[in-house]
């Protein structure tokens, strides 16, 4: 969940990706001329537990606004509606509405705005440092355990020029870093002039188009895209595309991969590791998948050891209803998944002390984000010592010590 949007009139609360962030942020500016007063949150049901922590959520903001709508969006809202339709003020804009104004005008018709009220929303979304840009949505992939291409629907890739557009507004908005993010960025599919256009063509005509984008970075992309090994080529080649790649692995192991019905294997990642001299990656993991023994969890283990990933969003398997995973056999407890979660995040942060160690005294360039903190290329976090410097910043920086997960830098 992020936290504050400044438009005083409509407050939305995001759960879930950073696809749902930026669709939370054009709602907000879609509607804020034409609602008197709203809350949107938009939900996420990448597992049962962020489906109950958006209906929590809803319940409770629901509580604290008694007269103003609460406007509903999001995977989880679409896949069971009437958990939320029971709540008091509370209407559903399902994903297909997503991106109507019109659904959310008629949704709240029926209230009335005459009497000013002041919002009363807890961790509200926040202005970012840096602007997401979509470039893609939905997915035409099967994975076994996934409710979201459902959810989503097929994988349908946004116009250049409309894109373009975007990171031209974020541009002169003042964000010096654009990620450019989507269900399955690495699907970006589009023909122009007769020839397929496609995500590293899109990463080098933005930087050619745009020379006002000093940072240019992914939010994800699939290990088994041939893509990958483009965009390694224009990291290389290009300083303004970030050194950082995050891998959406969901495991290590060849046989889990399969069940998953995932298109990549532990060979394929040791293969793209060996080629991204230079690059730090980070994944997604699911522990605890049907079928997965101690020894296939030991693969996964393995492969970090190996290719040293220094941050791992990890989470246990959560069976989504609707989806094959849910009713394979040999389930495993949840309490082995999140034993397993801990043990993937910590050798993920040993990983990442390694290689924030071998950095010590170097120069690296800081993107501020809040407070004098930043994130260095590499997605490494940073404090800055000394006067403080303005959010959206990128100033160069010598690293001089550690604390915990962040670099200690000074400004030069």
């Amino acid at each position: 969940m992020q936290a504050e949007n400044n438009k005083n009139n409509i407050k939305t609360v995001t759960f879930g990706c950073r696809l749902n962030s930026i669709e939370s942020e054009k709602i907000a500016e879609m509607l804020a001329n034409a609602v008197p007063r709203a809350v949107i949150v938009n939900t996420c049901a990448v597992t049962g537990e962020a489906e109950r922590q958006s209906a929590q959520y809803v319940r409770r903001v629901a509580r604290e606004n008694p007269n103003t709508p609460i406007l509903i969006t999001g995977c989880a809202a679409t896949h069971d509606a009437t958990v939320f339709a029971k709540i008091p003020n509370a209407r559903v804009i399902p994903n297909n509405e997503k991106m109507n104004p019109d659904a959310y005008i008629h949704a709240v018709t029926s209230f009335d705005f005459s009497a000013p009220i002041e919002l009363c929303v807890s961790n509200p979304d926040a202005p970012m440092s840096k602007q997401f840009v979509r470039i893609q949505n939905g997915c035409n992939h099967d994975c076994t355990y996934c409710i979201t291409r459902i959810l989503r629907g097929s994988s349908v890739s946004h116009e250049y020029a409309d894109i373009l557009a975007d990171v031209r507004a974020a541009v002169a908005n003042g964000y010096s870093e654009i990620v450019l993010t989507g269900v399955d960025s690495a699907s970006y599919h589009k023909i122009y002039d007769g020839r397929p256009f496609l995500l590293s063509d899109l990463c080098h005509k933005l930087l050619a188009d745009e020379p006002g984008i000093r940072r240019l970075r992914l939010s994800s992309i699939d290990p088994a895209s041939p893509e990958i090994y483009k965009i390694i080529d224009l990291i290389h080649e290009n300083p303004r595309m970030m050194p950082h790649l995050h891998l959406s692995m969901q495991s290590g192991s060849d046989p889990v991969l399969r069940a998953m019905r995932r298109r990549h294997t532990a060979a394929t990642v040791r293969d793209i590791v060996a080629r991204a001299t230079g690059i730090t990656f980070s994944w997604d993991i699911i522990c605890g998948f049907p079928g997965e023994d101690d020894e296939l969890f030991n693969e996964t283990m393995q492969l970090i050891a190996e290719t040293k990933p220094i941050r791992i969003h990890a989470f246990p398997f959560s069976p989504r209803p609707g989806t094959p995973a849910a009713t394979m056999p040999n389930q495993v407890a949840k309490t082995v998944a999140k034993q397993r979660v801990k043990r993937v995040t910590n050798a993920a942060m040993c990983n990442r002390k390694e290689f924030m160690t071998v950095h010590l005294g170097q120069k690296t360039s800081v993107l501020v984000e809040n407070d004098n903190n930043g994130r260095t290329p590499h997605d490494i976090s940073v404090k800055i010592l000394g006067d403080t410097i303005p959010n959206r910043t990128i100033c160069n920086c010598k690293i001089i010590g550690i604390d915990g997960e962040y670099f200690v830098v000074t400004t030069e």
